[in-house]
């Protein structure tokens, strides 16, 4: 049996760490940004803090992964300056996106063991994630949204209804996903999160950012959302067990303006 079987094999999901859960509220992209460093350095020691997940709403801002550039926001400098739209590149995977007002952050740190998964089995985390994404808006939204391989979030009749953007850090996953809820589209639709493209049986997938309420024509409220994002990402992990806290779990000074550091997988 080779070594990453066993390491998988290792736990079973009673044995496992539980997830800690933090309903945190809003953050400046700087203070996330160390939030993160901080949470991917403490969730790495396997003595260290248990898995995370962090659901928080970030501040007016654009950030741009490792998959985006300049190019796909399609606003002029006067246009951002004048929405105090501040654009900021990242360490994480995925597009360009606009964080605010109408959107929930769930953010992952974890170590890969910790999660019942090989040591270095990326594209199961994904997998997973992605699917506890997809089973959180159907839960909310009396449908679902729509899985499309390689695309790594949830495709809605708007666009796309959660993007992903993961990096891992000293074998710790971190990061996570964005999902439009309720916010303000104008903007939305003027920044290529992802490529557009049509799958295979006519599937239309816009490149852009919708949003839940958008798709399903109704009010939908953020602590729906961030209840059923509890409870299909657990699910999706087979944890063992949740512990659910309010607020952030570090107390982090904003820090003046620097680049992220962080190691690039993917």
């Amino acid at each position: 049996m080779s070594s990453i079987k066993r390491a998988a094999e290792a736990a079973t999901p009673a044995e496992r760490k539980p997830l800690a859960v933090w309903l945190a509220g809003s953050i400046r992209f700087d203070a996330y940004a160390a939030l993160a460093e901080r949470l991917a350095g403490e969730v790495a020691d396997p003595r260290g803090r248990d898995p995370t997940l962090v659901l928080c709403e970030l501040e007016p801002c654009i950030t741009i992964g490792r998959a985006g550039s300049r190019a796909d926001v399609r606003l002029s400098e006067d246009d951002l300056k004048d929405r105090r739209l501040a654009l900021r590149f990242t360490g994480r995977g995925g597009g360009a996106v606009l964080h605010g007002p109408g959107q929930v952050v769930a953010a992952m740190f974890a170590r890969l063991e910790d999660l019942g998964l090989p040591p270095f089995d990326v594209g199961g985390f994904v997998d997973r994630f992605v699917r506890g994404l997809a089973a959180a808006i159907a839960t909310v939204r009396c449908g679902s949204g729509v899985s499309v391989p390689g695309l790594h979030g949830v495709a809605g009749r708007s666009g796309m209804l959660a993007s992903v953007g993961l990096a891992v850090r000293r074998g710790v996953v971190c990061h996570g996903a964005f999902v439009n809820v309720c916010p303000a589209l104008d903007v939305c639709h003027r920044i290529d999160t992802i490529p557009s493209r049509t799958m295979p049986g006519g599937l239309e997938v816009a490149g852009t950012m919708g949003s839940i309420e958008a798709d399903v024509q109704r009010r939908v409220r953020l602590q729906d959302v961030r209840t059923a994002l509890v409870q299909s990402l657990a699910d999706a992990f087979d944890v063992p067990r949740t512990h659910v806290n309010s607020g952030f779990p570090i107390r982090i000074q904003t820090p003046p303006s620097q680049p992220e550091v962080v190691s690039r997988v993917g």
